[in-house]
């Protein structure tokens, strides 16, 4: 089966072609195989704003939509008539940048009479872990099949920081969001406090693995709550004033400042997840979203998911930040379970995860 994957949440202009061939008594997940993945990135158009101007996001999206989706059916070496499914992005992110993506895909599923689907974007960032080409999970011989379930699922990113839980595929119950910033939006706006550039994320984890975590005592929000929610407005307010304190700021300080600041985020992150792995009784643990890109966050939960004894997974680098071919991989299970196509998808800016099936 043929699946051609359509995101547009944010920045990103992304379309993909995977080919996953059915489940069978060797694979019961099915063969996985990444024909093409393009991704136009805006990163440089809206860096001078130190944020994402909505209104430019979905005018790139309008431009590059038509060359990217030409580009990776070339990629792919195939056609609109070898495409079984579409599936494109319905929600949560931008509402003007979604629609640029779903109008795309509805006038693609019109023209060629192919079955569309909408999917949740926090859902293909949880279906970025069955794109790999491998067959087992790190720190476990599970393979990639029930065995796996329940998992837990840590969702980190710029503008989402969630704990979901999965029993089955379709099969989600979401127990710990952020009451405020998401972890990602907190690397961000430290590092436009310290006028180091954006995105933050990537600048920041650099800096930080040349200073010393240790230096700054910074809080860990909500760390000893019982639930499984998060909070990081007040960690970056902490990260202001100490920028006030400080009557004059080095290479050595800002770096310092980089890993204290990070190790407090990846401190909250890690004990939670695994607090919420405990309770649950989960047999593995999953980590995705653009800030499961950072390298302390993807060595500590790897390391505590092993000291638990439960089975761990992340995605390859290429595919944590917003791309089609997690959302090609979340439709063909969202496809696979509910058998139904809906032409009339519409752009849900505020779309929550929810169960596919009961």
């Amino acid at each position: 089966m043929k699946i051609l994957g359509i995101e547009t949440s944010c920045d990103e202009t992304s379309v993909a072609v995977l080919n996953v061939n059915p489940p069978s008594r060797k694979a019961s997940e099915g063969q996985v195989k990444i024909l093409s993945n393009i991704v136009s990135s805006q990163v440089k158009i809206h860096a001078p704003f130190g944020g994402v101007v909505p209104s430019l996001a979905a005018r790139e999206h309008e431009k590059n939509l038509k060359p990217v989706f030409e580009k990776a059916l070339k990629e792919a070496k195939t056609k609109m008539a070898g495409i079984d499914l579409i599936a494109v992005t319905a929600g949560p992110g931008l509402e003007i940048a979604l629609w640029r993506g779903i109008n795309f895909a509805r006038e693609l599923a019109h023209l060629h009479k192919k079955p569309i689907i909408g999917v949740n974007h926090l859902e293909g960032h949880i279906y970025s872990n069955w794109l790999k080409p491998i067959t087992e999970i790190q720190n476990s011989n599970y393979k990639f099949s029930k065995k796996i379930f329940p998992i837990l699922n840590l969702i980190v990113s710029g503008g989402h920081t969630q704990l979901v839980l999965m029993a089955g595929h379709g099969k989600f119950k979401l127990i710990g969001e952020t009451m405020d910033d998401a972890a990602g939006e907190a690397f961000d706006k430290v590092s436009k406090m310290m006028n180091l550039g954006y995105p933050g994320g990537p600048v920041v984890s650099k800096l930080a693995e040349k200073g010393n975590p240790k230096k700054y005592n910074l809080p860990r929000p909500m760390l000893n709550q019982k639930n499984y929610n998060f909070s990081f407005s007040g960690l970056k307010t902490a990260v202001l004033y100490l920028l006030k304190d400080l009557k004059k700021r080095n290479a050595k300080v800002t770096a310092d400042i980089c890993a204290s600041f990070q190790q407090a985020v990846i401190d909250v992150l890690v004990q939670k997840t695994i607090r919420a792995a405990k309770e649950h009784k989960v047999r593995s643990i999953f980590l995705s979203g653009g800030v499961s890109a950072n390298r302390l966050l993807r060595k500590t939960l790897k390391n505590e998911s092993k000291k638990l004894g439960v089975a761990y997974s992340q995605p390859d680098l290429e595919y944590t930040g917003d791309n089609a071919a997690m959302m090609a991989m979340a439709g063909y299970y969202k496809y696979r379970a509910t058998k139904k196509s809906d032409r009339r998808i519409e752009a849900e800016p505020n779309l929550k995860i929810k169960s596919w099936i009961r």
